[in-house]
């Protein structure tokens, strides 16, 4: 009829096709524009290039933060059963080692001549107090960056990474120069005693217990010190503990300085795994392995799991009379709990999600944010534009004809 069939046309080839696939058109959440009715400006090449900026650097904030991961803390009461502890002391008096006497006495009774176990070597006081090296009890300008520092070594990854080292060694005592007279006592090392509350202190030969050597003039008593190394457990000596590198001076022959320990035993991990954090809590269990019973001295449960000690301290020095007994005193307590300090990251599927949106939210929010201002920037022109057309028709029927007539 209308001459299509005559030219071999059909006139359906000119509606829409049909069939499945052409049908699932009616479900596309994306339709599309056609370049020709799209127009790129300078202004939105800036958007997009600011907002890929913003993207790249939350989705590196993003990055760092998995790759650093995050530490969780969890207290719970220590199981097993532990016989000893290990104590490391390395700490200068200026007093002659043959006026000295270091002792360890605890609540169960036992009473430890810890002289005989510990290291003695004469030195010279000048040699070991340096003033940008230790710190003084007390002095409030060194405090915040001895904090900072021991902040430093609670975190897991600088202690496994301390441990790794394997340098748990006593630094050799320097050699003193010609004609330099020794002064003072270094005392180092380590010994075991047991795990429960004790005493631990340096006293002058003739006073604090009878029949110790004989007795040591007054004139002859200074108890100043230099704590380098005072640890319990396995030694590291790169670790700061409280009071490492602390100095304690006093004029006073009889004085007494007293140290109070609260020793919490510490698991830094980064296993997932909790059987090797039960293995190292239960010493059970490791003298079912074959190893030590002990709690304290095999430390290095696994290469992500280490097993140390932790301690707050408080401290008191003052005068006492001749009547009293002079020295250096330290009271330890253990806490029966035990801390675990973990380190964990996510999964890298989660960090994929977590990227994906941090970039789709940051372009579709700043192009939802890109159209609202050019829609209201548009609806200002437009009705900026609307007023000046009416003051200006305003003009004309009022009598704006009349400043034509008098040009």
């Amino acid at each position: 009829m209308n001459g299509f069939a005559n030219h071999g046309l059909d006139e359906a080839a000119f509606g829409e096709k049909s069939g499945f696939t052409e049908g699932l058109r009616t479900f596309d959440a994306f339709p599309k524009t056609k370049p020709t009715y799209t127009r790129r400006t300078t202004t939105g090449g800036y958007t997009t290039l600011l907002l890929v900026l913003f993207s790249a650097f939350l989705s590196l904030s993003e990055l760092r933060r998995w790759y650093a991961g995050s530490e969780t803390q969890q207290f719970s009461v220590e199981k097993g059963v532990s016989h000893t502890l290990q104590i490391n002391l390395d700490t200068v008096v200026h007093m002659q080692c043959a006026d000295l006497h270091v002792n360890v006495q605890d609540a169960s009774g036992d009473r430890i001549l810890a002289g005989e176990m510990l290291r003695k070597d004469p030195t010279s006081w000048g040699m070991w107090v340096d003033p940008k090296k230790v710190h003084r009890s007390g002095n409030k300008k060194d405090k915040r960056r001895r904090e900072d520092l021991e902040v430093e070594d609670t975190h897991v990854g600088h202690v496994l990474g301390e441990v790794r080292k394997g340098r748990r060694k006593f630094k050799r005592t320097p050699k003193m120069g010609r004609g330099v007279q020794a002064d003072s006592c270094r005392i180092f090392g380590s010994l075991e005693g047991n795990k429960v509350q004790g005493d631990f202190h340096i006293t002058a030969r003739g006073h604090g217990y009878n029949g110790f050597g004989e007795h040591l003039t007054h004139e002859a008593f200074n108890f100043s010190h230099l704590i380098s190394e005072l640890s319990f457990g396995p030694l590291y000596p790169s670790l700061l503990n409280p009071l490492d590198h602390t100095l304690a001076t006093t004029p006073h022959h009889f004085n007494r300085f007293q140290y109070y320990l609260s020793i919490v035993p510490t698991i830094y991990t980064r296993s997932m795994n909790p059987a090797p954090l039960a293995l190292a809590a239960d010493p059970l269990s490791l003298g079912k392995n074959k190893r030590s019973t002990s709690l304290s001295p095999a430390a290095h449960v696994s290469a992500n799991t280490v097993l140390t000690n932790q301690y707050a301290v408080t401290s008191q020095s003052h005068p006492v009379p001749e009547q009293s007994i002079p020295g250096i005193f330290f009271k330890f307590d253990i806490e029966p709990i035990l801390l675990t300090i973990a380190e964990s990251k996510g999964g890298f599927l989660a960090l994929v999600v977590k990227l994906v949106n941090v970039v789709s939210g940051v372009l579709v929010g700043g192009g939802w944010m890109y159209q609202l201002w050019g829609w209201a920037g548009e609806n200002f022109r437009e009705k900026r534009g609307r007023g000046r057309g009416v003051s200006g028709g305003e003009g004309i029927l009022r009598g704006g004809e009349g400043t034509d007539e008098e040009e």
